[in-house]
């Protein structure tokens, strides 16, 4: 795992993860995973790639999967079922619908962590409505009818939920990531939606609240390369200890100071925002 900077160690302090409580909690159970070819996804496999498990490994890139099943295989006591699907695609969703509704691969755990982030400005998306559409098919509608998919047996095995979401749900949104936050925004609405029923029946319901982490999808923000950030490793700790856990929600322990700045200078940074972006596109001719 990445060496924390200061910085990085006080915003985000080491998790205790318990192996026996981890071990009781997910003894031959069932695991699916959604982008689990890179990142958080990958590192979740690699962990409890450790344990009596079977893992569902679903990502778009083979060679990536394949090399992380091959990272596991040595263990084993882990069974590894490895989907190739872009869940944009509706052929590729069905495909995978259908190796879930086998009762080998069906299900006990869910881990929701598939997803796109596109930082574009509205001025440079003005012919990319297909940025949306994307960015939506695979933050919100895709996860929902996986789910919607595989809520019944989940009941019957009394399971778990696990999304994998991002502290801007709870801030002011940001510019130049419209595609990104709205989408995310709508998951995240739809999953505490349902989360009251379906814990009703039986489901545990887990929402985490990642800050930015170092995984390949921020890489081509040149901003974020330097920015303090979490270390997947650590994200897969936190991910696998709600398995036994089963908490509703985890989230870093400063983010209550952005909520209550998002609530208390809304009007100031709606004001004052405008003004910079027009500062800035006056300088360099960009929006």
């Amino acid at each position: 795992m990445r060496r924390y900077s200061m910085l990085e160690r006080l915003l985000f302090p080491s998790s205790g993860l318990n192996e026996d409580k981890l071990i009781k909690a997910i003894s031959g159970k069932t695991i699916l995973v959604t982008g689990a070819s890179s990142g958080i996804g990958e590192q979740i496999a690699l962990l409890l790639g450790k344990y009596p498990v079977h893992l569902v490994l679903v990502a778009r890139r083979e060679d990536k999967l394949l090399a992380v099943k091959g990272q596991i295989e040595s263990n084993e006591k882990t069974q590894i079922t490895v989907v190739t699907a872009d869940l944009r695609r509706d052929e590729d969703m069905e495909a995978l619908l259908d190796i879930l509704r086998e009762e080998r691969n069906a299900p006990d755990i869910v881990v929701s962590n598939a997803g796109l982030s596109i930082r574009r400005s509205i001025y440079d998306s003005l012919d990319r409505f297909h940025d949306y559409a994307r960015t939506m098919s695979i933050n919100y509608l895709a996860p929902v009818k996986l789910l919607l998919s595989v809520i019944p047996v989940l009941e019957r095995r009394q399971g778990q939920i696990i999304h994998v979401s991002t502290i801007n749900t709870s801030l002011i949104p940001l510019p130049h990531w419209a595609a990104y936050q709205a989408s995310k925004a709508a998951f995240d609405t739809w999953f505490r939606s349902a989360a009251p029923e379906l814990n009703a029946a039986g489901i545990a319901m887990t929402s985490i609240y990642l800050p930015l982490v170092r995984t390949p999808m921020i890489e081509p923000t040149a901003a974020y390369r330097t920015a303090p950030a979490m270390s997947p490793e650590h994200v897969a700790r936190i991910i696998a200890k709600s398995m036994y856990t089963k908490g509703r929600t985890w989230r870093p322990w400063w983010l209550f100071t952005g909520q209550a700045a998002s609530l208390m200078f809304r009007g100031l940074w709606e004001s004052w925002m405008p003004r910079k972006l027009r500062k800035r596109r006056d300088s360099h001719g960009d929006a």
